[in-house]
């Protein structure tokens, strides 16, 4: 997904597009070279050049950022003070298919079910929260963000027509879901894009470009990032 906040009076890029990429609105876009065309397709950090306006996808994902997941388990001392689950114990998490390289957890050692979107706390997971009040750790609560794919919508190609796609490149305000969950948003904080040609803040190597900056960073409640694209 791509917002436009503010662009001004400026157009996009037209470039024939790769064909060999997939890519949703809001990726950033790579000039590249196939045989003797230069083509645009999804950038891998190193030479970013705009923010991708067209989809060329099998299937469309969306990022769920600080979910919080309560897990209800039965304790058990564990000899030290603390109290630690009996047994294996899970809960379903809002999402199910779940892009498993992208997930994050503020809990350890806590396994994920991709394909169905559950959470398992292995048996001797620490207890850390109280949910009825009365003093007593029953529970595990883990703050969660992650990548899913929508289920039961086709992915789309815009691209099939034209065989162009569009990119914009000059300073603007943007908001989108095209973003690395693992990593952490603050406003005012420098822009790269990862190898996946995803929005993060963690610079992959000293080489990548800062390109953006961000000005509303993801929360639970609004799952986008804004941004001013430099």
């Amino acid at each position: 997904m791509l917002r436009l906040v503010q662009i001004g009076n400026t157009l996009p890029l037209s470039y024939p597009v790769d064909p060999t990429s997939e890519f949703q609105a809001g990726q950033i876009a790579q000039l590249k070279v196939i045989g003797n065309e230069i083509v645009c397709g999804v950038s891998d950090g190193t030479a970013p050049l705009g923010i991708i306006d067209e989809i060329n996808t099998s299937a469309f994902t969306k990022a769920s950022i600080d979910e919080v997941v309560v897990i209800p388990a039965v304790g058990v001392h564990d000899g030290y003070g603390n109290y630690v689950s009996a047994i294996d114990v899970m809960k379903d998490m809002i999402n199910p298919s779940i892009v498993r390289s992208s997930f994050t957890s503020d809990v350890e050692g806590l396994i994920l079910n991709d394909r169905n979107g559950i959470l398992i706390a292995p048996a001797g997971t620490p207890l850390n929260y109280d949910s009825d009040g009365d003093g007593i750790p029953d529970s595990i609560r883990a703050i969660v963000s992650y990548i899913y794919r929508i289920n039961n919508i086709p992915g789309d190609n815009t691209t099939i027509g034209s065989g162009r796609i569009t990119v914009w490149f000059a300073r603007g305000i943007f908001e989108t879901d095209q973003f690395d969950p693992k990593a952490r948003y603050v406003t005012n904080a420098t822009l790269f894009c990862n190898g996946e040609g995803m929005l993060t803040t963690e610079q992959p190597t000293p080489n990548h470009p800062g390109i953006a900056m961000v000005t509303g960073p993801p929360t639970g409640l609004n799952e986008t990032l804004e941004l001013l694209w430099l």
